[in-house]
């Protein structure tokens, strides 16, 4: 998964949400300034890629076509996910 990646998915479902990037960056990893720090060219570790796109995946809407450019992992238990898009 690369940055530009995790920032198209935020950017997407932020949009199909009517939420902030920035509320999308502190549900799936946190960090209120991760996808700003993305966008502005910074990146992450492997497991936080891996953690923020799980969390993608657990939250997507079903309404929301998935980026067909954006390798979509298997969503892990739903029951693990603590904050959801609504």
């Amino acid at each position: 998964m690369q940055a530009t990646q995790l920032l198209k998915l935020a950017e997407t479902l932020a949009a199909h949400t009517d939420k902030k990037v920035t509320t999308l960056g502190v549900y799936s990893v946190n960090d209120g300034k991760f996808f700003e720090r993305i966008k502005r060219g910074g990146g992450c570790t492997l497991k936080t890629a891996s953690r923020v796109t799980e969390w993608f995946a657990e939250n997507w809407p079903d309404d929301l076509t998935w980026p067909s450019d954006i390798p979509r992992p298997e969503a892990a238990s739903k029951s693990k996910t603590s904050r959801r898009v609504a």
